[in-house]
């Protein structure tokens, strides 16, 4: 096992950032970590970095307990590498920003010449190699740094949020970059994202975090919500202190609330049973996983929904165009 983490939690003040009794990572694998902003996705790389210490619990690392108080600790940190979502780049050339880590582990001059003209075709960044780094655009900056952070050869890479701040171009070199990794030089990976098309498209396991949590993987739709009665009496769910969808619940106050994104349908017109909300927005994106079609549609919130193939077609529905989403009340679970 890559990673086991027992009970651990990282507290902020009175603020508990993660809470996570048991999590397993295994070697040799592509993880994705999807949640919302503030979810600990990030807290998480950190602590799995040997960066930041849990407040309680325990990390293991490959069968290993980590001590991060022990002199053990410098030794992990050599075998894994978190890339940042906005790497900083030294104001030297991208070649000597790539060969720094060589330098530093005392690599000959001709072993680190041809480790950096490796990594620099590995990442597309070869005609850079004389170019400053620090003049670079975010997309070629973040491919920089992961030929950087490949110079390390750790046996795990940690991204954040890798593609959030590039233009397609690079979103797409990226994500090509990381099979690499995990295929060519079997790397293990985790990395986070707000893309679920992202997430399903690289990953092999998604883990969802909520609020510092692992989420029932089944569920994509994780927000907060609260629970209000309204005048003729029935209970509704103000989702993301904004849109209110109909539940059947017997309290009242602040919740987390669940969509499963298979229960879930789209139409083209408004179609709802008394029990159902008809949720009108906009199909911003479509991912052919084969038996089923994942589109994700903004109705206010980005609302993930699974539709068989077949259903699909039969639909036809294009990016862009405005839909109506069905939220049947068994869609939705509060957690």
């Amino acid at each position: 096992m890559l990673y086991e983490l027992i009970n651990l939690k990282k507290v902020y003040g009175r603020r508990t950032v993660l809470d996570l009794p048991a999590l397993s990572l295994e070697q040799g694998r592509i993880i994705a970590l999807l949640g919302p902003n503030g979810a600990g996705k990030t807290t998480l790389l950190e602590v799995l970095a040997f960066l930041s210490p849990p407040t309680s619990g325990e990390v293991r690392f490959m069968e290993q307990r980590v001590d991060f108080r022990g002199n053990g600790l410098i030794q992990h940190r050599r075998r894994v590498v978190l890339v940042q979502q906005h790497p900083i780049m030294f104001s030297t050339t991208v070649g000597r920003n790539v060969e720094f880590p060589l330098k530093v582990r005392n690599a000959p001059k001709p072993e680190r010449e041809k480790v950096v003209e490796e990594l620099l075709h590995l990442v597309g960044m070869r005609e850079f190699k004389e170019a400053k780094g620090h003049t670079l655009s975010g997309g070629e900056t973040q491919r920089v740094a992961i030929a950087r952070a490949l110079a390390c050869s750790p046996e795990v890479i940690l991204f954040d949020e890798p593609t959030a701040s590039v233009d397609v171009e690079n979103q797409i070199a990226i994500e090509r970059i990381i099979g690499e990794i995990r295929g060519r030089k079997g790397i293990s990976v985790v990395f986070t994202t707000h893309n679920m098309v992202q997430a399903s498209r690289l990953a092999e396991e998604t883990l969802f975090l909520f609020e510092g949590k692992l989420a029932r993987s089944t569920y994509e739709n994780i927000f907060s919500g609260r629970i209000e009665v309204g005048a003729n009496g029935d209970r509704y769910c103000l989702v993301q202190s904004s849109l209110p969808v109909k539940v059947r619940a017997e309290i009242v106050g602040p919740v987390r609330v669940a969509f499963d994104a298979g229960s879930l349908r789209i139409s083209r017109t408004r179609t709802e049973r008394a029990t159902d909300t008809s949720l009108q927005g906009r199909l911003v994106q479509l991912a052919d996983e084969g038996a089923r079609v994942r589109a994700l549609v903004d109705v206010g919130i980005p609302l993930t929904v699974l539709l068989p193939t077949q259903e699909f077609k039969a639909l036809s529905p294009a990016v862009g165009e405005v839909v109506w989403v069905t939220v049947p009340p068994e869609a939705i679970e509060l957690i």
